[in-house]
């Protein structure tokens, strides 16, 4: 075997892309960390290589990833920099029309920009763990270097737009099975891409994607129904229209044509509002989690996690955190209702292991590591715990006495409350500085949001613990301050308040929610209310009855719905009718009854409101209050604010969040 490097001047492309020829095959390795995103140091590096192998007169070419990840796309960075040559459909052109047979050796991701290089080589071999997507409409895009035209002349045109419509990856197997690719390597991944340049050497070359057909094209109804299905969800957001459009164009035009026509798009979507606002949320959840004073602070070590409480909430954080590898002890009062919790736990399992996320095996390990006990001694190990109890001060404290006598002293505590003072807490604890707030959001096995919670003597270690392990978890950590809501509950009661206003001042719940879906939430104010049991709000209200300023302006309407009995879908009735006919349910005579009858009381002259104007309300009062969490401190910057509604409480991400959207200028 013989083998030689190419050498060249010191430029940033020489490093980003390595070239090695051994035995008549170039091994192309790019090398660009964390992702090997397609820089312009990777696109240039990757011309110059395809330039080395031909002059080579190399046999194959292997392009490969370094690291965990083939390329994971575009360098977002670029967007908002004027272009730069060579662009991304240069280099992939230049894949397609080399001599020379490139061999895509696929480990982690291939996503985006990373696939479109895939699919302008003559084949492709992944790991079993790799991924493959075309995640550009989640950043407001569509593919913009041929993926729209090539992706539907290598697997079926319905499988393509799922792909490029929905943003979501599928994995080696379905890849395998659609003719993504064309092998799976179970070993050595770059062995196996050997192999495969040995087995081509003198055989003819498979046509480039470009010269094909597309791949089982759907009739025009077909299509239409599938376009419909795949963009549902997605009202309002211009990109997946816009990708499902330009497949057609790959599947009506000439490649040419098609490619120029992706390219138009591409570049009319990069310059829309809507990628801007996307753009904005995709850094700020990458740079949200960032504190000054935990720069250089090692967290704590967490290897048994301890949680106090096995209803909905504390299933849902065990869950989260036996999926994340971490064995946990679950603490109840009393046999009956630890059996109950662990069975909660276990209903959660079964739902990942159906969908696909754990195997038989794994199950076998998390049952294993979940161990349940109605002491607290049995925590005299743990080295986090987090109580998820009733949302009762007097409660909570009693549990941090008893926490704070069985666990070990440099153990860290955590509440789960929503609102509740976090510092109150701690003061009960020996030491105060082990004591974080830890807010999950319902449920908390799928939702990414999580507010780390600072209460002022929580030691810096303590904090970065919080941190470390909600990024195990896979969370979006958001640092909050400690005030009645944090972050993300605040906000929302000022939301819901205005809503209240709203209803006695002239408007209804259908329409308030009409206003609400048609700006872009998934869910209006209210449906959501019923979906959720307007009895739990209600029993924090009364709760809250004695120590609320009687001053203060009070909506009661909700109040008068819950005495009634209407505590929303789980008995039929809240806000609406829920009788089978919709999901959402439908308006009921007798709740605007009720809404007209509380507008009289308070001697109120109701008219109407356009949607507009509802919005413009909910948004003022969002905005006001947003500020006010600013002001204090609780939330260090409108980006913790953009990424805590997003995530928590379904503002539209395509908007940018309620910041973002309402910004001046």
């Amino acid at each position: 075997m013989t083998s030689t490097s190419k050498t060249a001047s010191p430029d940033a492309h020489e490093a980003a892309v390595r070239v090695a020829i051994e035995d008549r095959i170039a091994i192309v390795t790019i090398d660009n960390p964390p992702v090997n995103a397609a820089s312009h140091a990777v696109r240039a590096g990757l011309l110059e290589a395809v330039r080395t192998a031909e002059e080579a007169g190399a046999r194959a070419a292997v392009l490969i990833g370094a690291g965990d990840s083939f390329v994971a796309g575009a360098d977002v960075r670029e967007f908002g920099q004027p272009p730069r040559a060579p662009l991304l459909p240069e280099v992939v052109r230049a894949l397609e029309k080399t001599p020379v047979p490139f061999i895509a050796a696929i480990d982690g991701n291939a996503l985006g920009g990373g696939l479109e290089l895939a699919l302008g080589c003559a084949y492709r071999i992944a790991t079993p763990r790799a991924k493959f997507g075309m995640p550009e409409v989640n950043l407001g895009l569509i593919p913009g270097a041929g993926g729209t035209v090539r992706l539907p002349r290598l697997v079926p045109v319905l499988e393509a737009l799922m792909m490029i419509t929905s943003g979501k990856p599928v994995g080696t197997r379905k890849a395998l099975d659609i003719g993504l690719i064309d092998d799976v390597a179970e070993g050595d991944l770059l062995q196996a891409a050997r192999d495969l340049a040995l087995q081509i050497d003198g055989r003819e070359r498979p046509l480039a994607l470009l010269s094909r057909e597309p791949v089982i094209v759907p009739d025009v109804h077909s299509w239409q129904i599938a376009v419909n299905d795949a963009t549902k969800k997605t009202r309002g957001q211009n990109a997946p229209r816009e990708a499902a459009n330009a497949l057609r164009d790959a599947i009506d035009m000439a490649p040419d044509a098609a490619l120029e026509a992706e390219r138009a798009r591409f570049l009319k979507l990069k310059d829309d509002p809507q990628s801007a606002a996307l753009r904005h949320i995709f850094f700020a959840e990458r740079s949200v989690a960032r504190m000054d004073r935990l720069k250089g602070v090692e967290p704590r070590k967490v290897d048994h996690v301890g949680i106090v409480g096995g209803g909905t909430m504390g299933a849902g954080i065990a869950a989260a955190t036996l999926l994340a590898g971490l064995p946990v002890t679950l603490i109840e009062r009393d046999d009956a209702a630890l059996e109950a919790g662990r069975e909660r736990v276990g209903k959660l399992l079964d739902g990942a292991e159906r969908r696909g996320l754990i195997d038989t095996a794994r199950r076998a390990a998390i049952d294993a590591s979940l161990a349940g006990a109605t002491d607290y001694d049995a925590l005299a190990s743990a080295d986090l715990v987090i109580e998820a109890v009733f949302e009762d001060m007097a409660v909570k404290t009693e549990v941090f006495e008893r926490l704070d006598r069985a666990t070990r002293p440099d153990a860290v505590l955590a509440t789960n409350t929503s609102y509740l003072d976090v510092g109150a807490m701690a003061e009960v604890v020996a030491d105060p500085g082990r004591v974080l707030g830890l807010h999950f959001f319902s449920p908390a096995h799928v939702m990414k949001l999580l507010e780390v919670v600072h209460p002022p003597k929580v030691a810096d270690d303590v904090l970065a613990t919080g941190f470390a392990f909600g990024k195990r978890l896979r969370k979006i950590c958001v640092p909050a301050g400690v005030c009645d809501g944090f972050i993300g509950n605040r906000i929302m009661s000022a939301y819901r308040r205005e809503a209240g206003y709203l209803l006695e001042e002239g408007a209804l719940p259908h329409e308030v929610d009409a206003a609400m879906t048609d700006y872009g939430f998934a869910m209006g104010i209210y449906a959501m209310q019923d979906m959720a049991g307007l009895d739990i709000a209600w029993a924090m209200r009364k709760r809250r009855a004695a120590t609320r300023d009687p001053n203060e302006r009070y909506v009661d309407i909700a109040d008068t719905l819950c005495e009634a009995g209407r505590f929303g879908q789980k008995t039929g009735k809240g806000w609406y009718l829920h009788d089978g006919t919709s999901r959402t349910g439908r308006p009921d005579p007798e709740v605007e009854a009720i809404i007209v009858d509380a507008s009289r009381r308070k001697g109120i002259e109701r008219r109407s409101f356009s949607h507009e104007q509802i919005i413009d309300r909910l948004l003022g009062a969002l905005r006001a209050e947003a500020d006010a969490v600013l002001a204090e401190g609780i939330a260090a910057s409108p980006d913790a604010i953009d990424v805590v509604m997003v995530n928590g409480y379904g503002f539209p991400r395509w908007r940018g969040g309620p910041m973002f959207a309402t910004r001046k200028g």
